[in-house]
């Protein structure tokens, strides 16, 4: 398979921000690794021994199921530890797994920013695929400039899925989506933006983004835990369709 290209990103805290809840919480992370590019249509095919129409391009209509087992391919492909194991669609995460994951949201939120403060670690057109640049599909992974951490197209072009549960209390089993895509404008391609769907949706606009690392945390890791995704789900509350709204 071509090689996955990774980044390590040093260890530190990013606040992240759910602009529903009015909630603002800060997470401490361990160093880890993730993908330098979206994991592109080229790489998905050779994973499971089909064609790629367009090669460099993100690969996307990925439901988060198949995003998980992609990572599973991509371990067993170079002889890692599975990270992930499932009871029909219900997948646990083994956190000191070594081999290939979705980021969580903490960790993929740190490496966007890549030291930024603002919305974007850049001007939007010099660093982002949008609805701006009016094309009408996902372009080629690394034709706009990379953040300060190396990562291409971490803002615009597809958003990428995440491990995290988007909001169990109102949207069930729902899981983040980060980065905006190409028909988003300003308002979504945000590094806040926290929007998400079903674990079995799939679109044309939601891709993946590969990380690696283990740790010792048991049932928790890099800003996520099991426990707490518990706790959450159980609070009454109504469940509206829909996202979230903008982040800030």
């Amino acid at each position: 398979m071509s090689d996955i290209e990774m980044a390590r990103i040093a260890a530190g805290s990013v606040t992240l921000h759910d602009a529903r809840n009015k909630e603002r919480w800060t997470v401490a992370l361990e160093p880890f690794e993730i993908g330098v590019y979206a994991l592109t249509q080229e790489q998905v095919a050779e994973l499971i021994g089909e064609s790629a129409r367009y090669p460099r391009r993100p690969a996307t209509d990925l439901s988060w199921l198949r995003a998980v087992r992609l990572c599973n391919a991509a371990s067993e492909w170079e002889g890692l530890d599975a990270a992930y194991t499932f009871d029909g669609a219900e997948v646990t995460w083994h956190t000191d797994a070594d081999g290939y994951r979705l980021p969580t949201e903490a960790e993929w939120e740190l490496a966007c920013r890549a030291g930024s403060t603002g919305a974007h670690y850049g001007p939007l057109a010099e660093i982002a695929w949008t609805s701006a640049d009016g094309v009408t599909d996902p372009q080629n992974v690394g034709g706009k400039l990379p953040n300060l951490n190396g990562l291409f197209d971490t803002l615009g072009n597809v958003w990428e899925w995440c491990w995290d549960f988007l909001d169990p209390a109102r949207y069930d089993d729902y899981r983040v989506f980060r980065g905006g895509g190409f028909a988003d404008d300003s308002w979504s391609v945000r590094a806040s933006t926290r929007r998400g769907g079903a674990p079995r949706m799939h679109h044309e606009d939601v891709g993946v983004r590969l990380a690696r690392g283990g740790f010792d945390g048991g049932a928790a890791a890099q800003g996520w835990s099991a426990a707490a995704d518990r706790e959450r789900g159980s609070l009454d509350g109504p469940h509206p369709p829909g996202w979230t709204p903008r982040g800030g």
